[in-house]
């Protein structure tokens, strides 16, 4: 059986959008538990970007550095630490974040609204992810954090700037995908 080589220029692009994650991950307003920052940003952009598939891959990249202790997440963090930790589940949710965003954005055909609610669902899944993970993490430590307190905490605080941030995902992403299509497409052409 021949094996399928993975084109360079798609490894280059997720590596660049995985990358653009972690500086983005770094961006960000200290708060607690958890800190505002643009990994959102950079979750809704990689999948508009460059579609479900390889949007997928590029968070699992960010992540699976992360893991191995390179410190790409918030606060210059890394290690399995962190996804074993009270906001993990914020960041595995952005797994499920750009499966639901990137399968919802296949049936938008490019239009403002749908491709902002997409976006939007997908923001949705990661809080219900993220904030199931804080509530079980904190009765693991001994805490008694409710769904009320944890969504007080970890919801509504970051509602309006990921609203913003899904715009921006929007509007930046709308002028660089053309130019990420032409360039995976250059190479789809030649192996032809």
């Amino acid at each position: 059986m021949k094996k399928k080589k993975i084109p360079l220029r798609k490894i280059t692009v997720i590596a660049q959008f995985a990358a653009l994650t972690a500086i983005c991950s770094w961006l960000q307003i200290p708060a607690i538990p958890i800190p505002f920052t643009m990994q959102t940003f950079a979750v809704f952009l990689s999948v508009y970007v460059l579609g479900m598939e390889k949007g997928f891959l590029s968070v699992l990249v960010y992540i699976l550095l992360g893991v191995t202790g390179l410190p790409v997440f918030s606060r210059f963090q890394g290690g399995i630490g962190v996804i074993a930790g009270p906001t993990g589940g914020y960041i595995v949710g952005f797994l499920f974040t750009a499966v639901t965003t990137g399968a919802l954005l296949r049936l938008c055909r490019e239009k403002p609204v749908p491709v902002c609610l997409s976006m939007l669902a997908g923001l949705l899944v990661c809080y219900v992810f993220g904030t199931v993970w804080l509530i079980i993490m904190s009765k693991v430590t001994g805490g008694d954090l409710t769904l009320g307190s944890a969504l007080e905490a970890a919801v509504l605080p970051f509602i309006i700037p990921d609203a913003v941030k899904i715009l921006l995902a929007y509007l930046i992403g709308r002028k660089i995908k053309p130019v990420s299509d032409k360039y995976l497409k250059k190479h789809n052409n030649a192996e032809e």
